[in-house]
């Protein structure tokens, strides 16, 4: 039975963002906020603004894109005892020029937040909130004003489902890398980040924990096409805006993924064989390609033949008792 958990954690390595683009996207994020708080110290609205991250880079489920363009988020709040003074247009207005010039590029006023652009192929995405006190924090959405939207206690609901446990989290970098890969349109990664938490089926084995949640959540999708989201806004179904034609694309590849999940961790199946079908879905420049003889080379040890030793080791198989190869 081929084991490829060594090979999803390489995976893992070669897709999730290295300590030297994660300090370059934080750096780039202080710059941006403390450009904010000078345009509103110079300008003397009375109003100051305070942030916070948002999205997969501050989950730690960012994945480096084969577009190679990366992007964060980081929510711009304003608090106060009232409801805002000014209007969803005036605080974009307020952001967009606070950020001009601070690229060559200029920012790009969206319905949801206001986008910086990097020649270094990155963007940060500004969304902008209020907040009454102790309430529920509202976005300022251009064209349906201002809509519930807590960010920060989705963050909480997502690392209180990992509940420090970093295999969920790669579990999701590996379903953002095959919607990624994938050609057509599959469900962002908020909706993957929800679908595999939701049926997350843990196991020691990284290639056996992915055929498990996936497999359940095809399930799920099977008796009810419906992702919930967990957080403000209450009662939202991320998949509501499907249409027919978008939902049969998605189970259908989901159904394939599966496939080829049960496939490659049968009992039947060579490590070889394993790591070419999971290639399908990943990409051979991404998905190592190693057989069972690379494996072996990584436990070559040099012996030195004065010295006396033993080696046992624990032999399993499906219907029999675990043996010792001394005790056979």
């Amino acid at each position: 039975m081929a084991n490829l958990h060594q090979a999803f954690l390489d995976f893992n390595d070669s897709i999730q963002l290295d300590s030297n683009h994660k300090d370059s996207l934080r750096s780039s994020r202080n710059a941006v906020r403390d450009r904010i708080r000078r345009f509103f110290n110079e300008k003397g609205f009375g109003i100051q603004p305070r942030f916070h991250g948002q999205g997969s880079f501050m989950m730690n489920t960012i994945i480096e894109p084969l577009s190679k363009e990366f992007d964060i988020d980081d929510g711009v709040y304003f608090i106060s005892d009232n409801d805002p003074e000014y209007s969803v247009h005036t605080f974009h207005n307020w952001i967009a020029a606070a950020v001009t010039g601070h690229t060559k590029e200029d920012p790009i006023d969206k319905n949801t937040c206001v986008r910086l652009t990097y020649k270094a192929s990155y963007h940060i995405d500004l969304p902008i909130y209020h907040v009454k006190s102790n309430g529920v924090p509202r976005l300022a959405h251009k064209e349906k004003g201002w809509i519930e939207s807590d960010p920060r206690e989705f963050i909480s609901w997502f690392s209180s489902k990992c509940k420090d446990n970093s295999q969920l989290r790669r579990l999701v970098r590996y379903l953002k890398a095959w919607s990624d890969f994938k050609k057509g349109e599959l469900p962002s990664g908020l909706i993957m980040s929800i679908l595999a938490a939701e049926n997350y089926r843990p196991d020691a084995r990284d290639d056996v924990s992915l055929q498990l949640t996936l497999a359940a959540i095809k399930e799920t999708l099977k008796q009810d096409f419906k992702c919930m989201r967990p957080t403000a806004p209450a009662n939202e179904d991320l998949l509501a805006h499907f249409s027919k034609t978008k939902q049969e694309y998605f189970l259908s590849s989901l159904n394939s993924l599966v496939n080829a999940a049960t496939y490659s961790i049968s009992d039947a199946v060579s490590h070889k064989d394993a790591c070419r079908r999971w290639q399908v879905y990943f990409g051979a420049d991404r998905f190592p390609f190693e057989d069972e003889e690379v494996i072996d080379e990584r436990f070559t040890v040099s012996i030195d033949p004065s010295i006396t030793f033993e080696i046992d080791c624990l032999v399993t198989q499906k219907g029999f008792m675990d043996k010792l190869l001394s005790a056979i």
